[in-house]
């Protein structure tokens, strides 16, 4: 919802409780400190409010931006839930396209993968550890055709768990490359990553894919974490 259908949800919400009884423009005046002329421009669309002036009308009215939200939008925006206690926890399946959206929404769910507890606690992220305010881990899949870049040969579709707080170069277990999901052109490529005088090189396993080379500050921004784990899925 933009700052402009915000507002008019606002005007919707005062009109109906003015025509309800439960608030008059003189209250409102009063509980705000507006001016009546002000309020009765703003429900009449003659002015608008800033921020501060919203804040205030939301504040004298006992409310938050999230009563002025429409409940189907707000139900395709809201976060996952938190994972519930037990021995599993679910990891979202989500798009390419979203692979970087901080907080992965219902909007942006394909399915649910069930992983240990256990073994997600295991994994160590960077230190320090990067996106702290980020859904940690996801699903993401690859198609057979980008899969045999990394895992020739196997002809598989592949779904990777990816920890996106790990988004650092160093290696993960000593004499070991990290595999890194990279976003690029609307899609995604699993690479090994590895910086060299201000590029960022993306290198296959297979010799027959040729390496990717990028701007390094562009490229670290595309990363979207280390894969943790891959499945294999014959395609």
């Amino acid at each position: 919802m933009g700052f402009v259908a915000l507002q008019e949800a606002l005007r919707r919400h005062l009109r109906r409780r003015i025509a309800a009884g439960e608030l008059t423009g003189m209250e409102l005046a009063r509980k705000t400190g507006f001016t009546q002329a002000h309020i009765s421009n703003f429900i009449n669309r003659k002015r608008g409010l800033k921020l501060r002036a919203l804040d205030r009308m939301l504040k004298a009215l006992g409310l938050t931006l999230y009563d002025l939200l429409d409940p189907r939008e707000l139900a395709i925006h809201a976060a996952l839930p938190a994972p519930a206690a037990g021995d599993f926890v679910d990891v979202a399946v989500v798009d390419s396209a979203s692979a970087l959206s901080p907080v992965i929404a219902r909007e942006h769910l394909r399915e649910m993968l069930k992983f240990r507890k256990a073994f997600l606690d295991r994994i160590r992220a960077a230190s320090p550890a990067a996106r702290k305010n980020w859904t940690r881990f996801v699903a993401l899949q690859v198609e057979a055709a980008e899969a045999d870049a990394m895992w020739p040969g196997t002809a598989s579709r592949a779904t990777l768990l990816v920890d996106r707080h790990y988004v650092s170069l160093d290696p993960y277990r000593t004499g070991r490359r990290n595999i890194y999901v990279i976003q690029r052109e609307g899609g995604i490529v699993a690479r090994y990553a590895e910086s060299s005088d201000g590029s960022l090189i993306l290198q296959p396993r297979d010799p027959a894919f040729p390496a990717l080379v990028l701007p390094e500050s562009a490229a670290r921004e595309a990363i979207v974490g280390r894969v943790a784990q891959v499945s294999l899925k014959t395609a």
